[in-house]
């Protein structure tokens, strides 16, 4: 089976993806990279002073967390939210409700620079 890191469409460290003012607070904003026909999907969630980036990949159905507008986060913005199925996981990454309790979103690590969004 593939590593996530196999996917040749997944960027680089240093690659910028947006303006930290494009991101809601609290919100989200999801990335798809496409090469040679694969894609790489992951998305960035900020609440206050919490910025997190993940594989934008439910872990126990493989779909994408948001299917419309970067609606990553419950209207309380306390979870990020399966459209699919309506699993909610913290903010955190961790499942903490079934089907995917006990399961974790993939890390994708980014970083922010003079206000500035990039992969790390």
């Amino acid at each position: 089976m593939a590593e996530p890191g196999d996917n040749p469409a997944r960027p680089g460290a240093g690659v910028r993806l947006c303006a930290l003012a494009d991101i809601a607070d609290p919100g989200g904003k999801g990335f798809r990279f496409r090469v040679e026909g694969r894609i790489f999907a992951g998305f960035v969630i900020r609440k206050g002073g919490l910025l997190a980036g993940y594989v934008d990949s439910c872990p126990h159905a493989g779909w994408p967390l948001a299917t419309f507008d970067d609606r990553y986060l419950t209207r309380d913005a306390g979870h990020i939210l399966c459209t699919g199925h309506g699993a909610l996981f913290t903010l955190d990454g961790r499942g903490a409700t079934n089907p995917c309790l006990g399961l974790h979103l993939t890390p994708w690590p980014i970083v922010e620079r003079d206000g500035e969004l990039f992969t790390a």
